[in-house]
């Protein structure tokens, strides 16, 4: 595991960030304790045979990527957040959704199982 890159990336923000970042990673790690993290793109990364997802921190949000086919299943969930094909945007002025995060991360384990 590469964590110390990513232990680095989430150093490189303002506390409350991390905070948020590590928020995301351990929901990762709790449900996935065996997937693997890398930087790729220039951000977390987690793979189990693939790409599972990604998550970045911006300027006014957190980016969160879990795949075109792990966000068509909570298009309603996601009504309150710009989101595109691949990518949800989570505005840092408002509550971070950590369950649906969790349930996101569920979904595209159990979609990638070996």
């Amino acid at each position: 595991m590469e964590n110390d890159s990513v232990d680095v990336y989430i150093s490189e923000f303002p506390i409350e960030v991390q905070e948020i970042l590590t928020n995301i990673r351990t929901i990762i790690f709790e449900e996935a304790p065996e997937i693997t993290e890398k930087i790729s793109y220039q951000m977390p990364t987690y793979w189990r045979g693939g790409n599972l997802f990604h998550f970045a921190a911006f300027k006014s949000h957190i980016g969160f990527y879990p795949t075109p086919s792990g966000i068509t299943p909570f298009e309603e969930a996601l009504t309150p957040y710009k989101h595109g094909k691949g990518s949800i945007r989570f505005p840092l002025n408002e509550p971070i959704p950590y369950e649906l995060i969790r349930k996101m991360v569920q979904y595209r384990l159990k979609e990638t199982e070996i």
